[in-house]
């Protein structure tokens, strides 16, 4: 191993029998493959030089690493792989420094490694950890790596603590399986965070996903993933040395992302998108789905939709909303108040009556809101007749809140003119009320103001101009109507106001879109 370090060639102490070799195996390793971990440590923080024409790297494979690999506070130069190795008790890195760190298809008891900070990559694929990782505060100067890893809850109910990390380029825990709480608080990622087909387990406790303040400059991936050269693989066709080119351990090609408990991504921001496609969040009653107030510019929900517990959206941001119908949890799941998107995005049919149920669904109390962003989102993409249906549903709603006689006062409304959000009804209602006028008055004559001096008397004038607002035909003043021929008039008066603004408004809102 001494050699192989000074002349940076792979140092390998497999067996050669495949079921021996592996580190979570149950067979015990001999002394033949132990190393012990001061070492390893001295190698590593006063190595010898290399030899000419050589960099110095550690390569270990295969090996049981004996005792507590201590590196708290060290600086580490070399390039550092240990594959498919076994640790006895845990690795200590707290405040070390390396350049690049790659721990690959190991066991290890527990990683702690806060503040931790490397130039280059740091992999920790297919290992399994059994008291959690800690990576709080560490800094990663491109990627960070976490494919296909299994990681268990330490005593604080943690399987990954990185709150505060911050990783320069991607972050990959594509495949991971997690039971236990993620903490990603305050994290930050220069490029995208990728969970595509992970599992993240922690069904009795608040969250599976805490990730609070969280920044990604671009996408957050939640959706399906699977092997190379498989559909869902992010490349297909290629085999990566330290990405997912392994059968994963629940045993096939093809994982959808699931997360069994709450889920917190609250006032995070997503450069470019967070992507729910395919994927299936389980919570209990009490667990959320909890999406305040993030800013990204495009959200697509595509998930399965939630059976128990609460989608939260409320004060979110986005401009894109990519959704589907079947996406979306029923009355009492789902909570989006001040929730603001520009553009509706619909993967699937999404008719407006079950856009109107998702916004009941929203709203177990009434809130104009949820209403008026999306009538405002429809009348934006040209869609202005459902956009009217919109407000419409509003006003109705609204109307259950009202006492009686407000209610009573709002069923006429809605049933004559639809509260002014369908005009031809009321052209409608006049001119029916127009021929009721001509046939009134037509059978009952009123006399004139001033005899001698009345026009003509013609009844299909006098009516419209009781019915007609502000324009004067000379007929209204010449007449008077007395008994049940004034009821008539004042009505045909009154009712020709209301009607004649409601058409007036409509035609307005006709000439602004115009």
């Amino acid at each position: 191993m001494w050699q192989a370090f000074r002349n940076g060639s792979t140092c390998e102490l497999y067996s050669g029998d495949p079921v021996t070799d592996d580190p979570q195996g149950s067979r015990s390793w001999g002394p033949e493959r132990s190393v012990r971990a001061r070492v390893l440590a001295l190698l590593l923080l006063e190595g010898p030089p290399a030899q000419p024409g050589r960099v110095s790297a550690l390569k270990l494979t295969g090996a049981y690493i004996t005792d507590t690999l201590d590196l708290a506070g060290g600086t580490v130069k070399p390039f550092v792989e240990l594959r498919d190795c076994r640790f006895e008790r845990e690795v200590v890195l707290p405040e070390s420094q390396f350049t690049t760190l790659r721990m690959v298809g190991c066991a290890i008891p527990r990683l702690e490694a806060a503040r931790l900070h490397t130039e280059g990559d740091l992999h920790l694929s297919r290992c399994v950890v059994r008291a959690g990782i800690r990576l709080t505060d560490a800094h990663v100067g491109t990627d960070l790596l976490l494919n296909q890893t299994v990681t268990y809850k330490d005593r604080q109910g943690r399987s990954l603590m990185a709150d505060g990390m911050t990783v320069a380029q991607d972050f990959q825990a594509e495949m991971m399986e997690s039971y236990g709480e993620v903490s990603l608080r305050g994290a930050t990622i220069g490029v995208s965070l990728s969970l595509r087909g992970s599992r993240l387990s922690n069904p009795y406790g608040r969250w599976a996903l805490n990730a609070p303040q969280l920044t990604v400059e671009r996408t957050l991936y939640l959706t399906s993933a699977g092997l190379a050269g498989s559909p869902y693989s992010a490349i297909t066709g290629t085999t990566p040395q330290y990405g997912i080119a392994h059968t994963p351990t629940r045993g096939t090609r093809m994982h959808r992302f699931e997360c069994e408990g709450g889920m917190r991504l609250d006032d995070g921001r997503f450069g470019d998108a967070v992507d729910f496609e395919q994927a299936r969040v389980t919570m209990e009653g009490g667990q959320e789905m909890s999406l305040r107030r993030i800013q990204t510019p495009e959200l697509r929900f595509l998930c399965e939709r939630p059976e128990h517990g609460r989608v939260v959206l409320s004060g979110a941001r986005v401009v894109n909303l990519v959704d589907k119908a079947a996406s979306w949890p029923g009355l009492g799941g789902l909570y989006m108040a001040g929730f603001a998107y520009e553009n509706l995005i619909p993967r699937g049919p999404f008719p407006l009556a079950r856009r109107l149920e998702w916004v009941a669904a929203a709203t177990p109390e009434y809130a104009p809101e949820p209403y008026e962003m999306l009538a405002a989102s429809m009348r934006a993409s040209g869609e202005d007749s459902d956009a009217r249906e919109v407000l419409l549903a509003k006003q109705r709603r609204r109307r259950e809140t009202l006492p009686l006689a407000g209610k009573a006062w709002g069923v006429l409304q809605d049933w004559t003119v639809a509260y002014g959000y369908r005009p031809g009804r009321a052209a409608v209602w006049m001119g029916i009320l127009w021929a009721m006028g001509v046939l009134y008055f037509s059978l009952n004559p009123p006399r004139a103001l001033q005899a001698g001096q009345a026009p003509q008397w013609n009844p299909y004038l006098y009516a419209l101009d009781l019915l007609v607002p502000v324009i004067d035909l000379y007929q209204a003043a010449a007449w008077r109507p007395v008994g049940g021929s004034q009821w008539v008039a004042a009505i045909m008066i009154l009712t020709g106001w209301v009607l004649a603004t409601t058409v007036a408004a409509g035609a307005s809102r006709l000439l602004r879109r115009q």
